[in-house]
């Protein structure tokens, strides 16, 4: 019996290893240096007067990152003068997802007038660090005397088909907390998406 009871409790740590990978809040989240659209390369360090960044996974193709495009335009045009920019990632293989190559990255981020750097997680190191699993996937990072700490992860708001039928908007009631000193109530929630599309190794 004690066996069984071992081997259950194996199987459950592996499990845990497997999908428990990446950042939790509190985790202090290593910097990065990724391909902007504009052909320039763009790290967090580049920031020098920003207070935290909202780091978020997102694509060209997948519907749920479509419906979030002009929300994730607007917390930069809000956020970034307030310390908090907007640092989009594309964590997908175009092996697999033809629609989110490079070339095409620079045509979406053209049409939707992108106001916020749109990079390229090349060879795919980046996302699974953080632990990213859907896009779109906000990681919001507090700048701290210690590095970048996790303060939030999850979802932006609880309405990815409608922006004005969304009743919690996590992301902005986050740095709202972080701004007045505190930590945000709700600092995890699950994101709605598409599954990151990622070559089997």
């Amino acid at each position: 019996m004690k066996k069984v009871v071992l081997f259950a409790m194996l199987i459950i740590g592996l499990s845990v290893v497997t999908y428990g990978q990446g950042y939790k809040v509190g985790d202090m989240a290593t910097d990065f240096k990724l391909k902007n659209v504009d052909g320039k390369s763009v790290s967090l360090s580049d920031y020098k007067d920003a207070k935290g960044y909202i780091v978020i996974f997102t694509c060209n193709h997948c519907p749920y990152s479509i419906a979030y495009e002009d929300r994730i335009n607007e917390l930069n045009r809000i956020y970034e003068p307030q310390g908090y920019p907007v640092i989009a990632i594309n964590p997908n293989d175009p092996a697999l997802s033809p629609d989110d190559s490079f070339e095409k990255m620079i045509i979406r981020a053209k049409e939707k007038s992108f106001t916020f750097p749109y990079l390229f997680d090349e060879g795919q190191k980046i996302f699974p660090q953080y632990g990213a699993t859907r896009t779109p996937h906000v990681y919001l990072l507090e700048k701290v005397k210690e590095g970048n700490r996790v303060a939030y992860i999850g979802a932006i708001d609880n309405n990815y088909e409608d922006a004005s039928a969304a009743t919690e908007k996590y992301v902005v009631q986050a740095i709202a907390s972080l701004q007045k000193g505190n930590q945000p109530e709700v600092n995890f929630t699950k994101a709605i998406g598409c599954t990151i599309k990622i070559a089997k190794k």
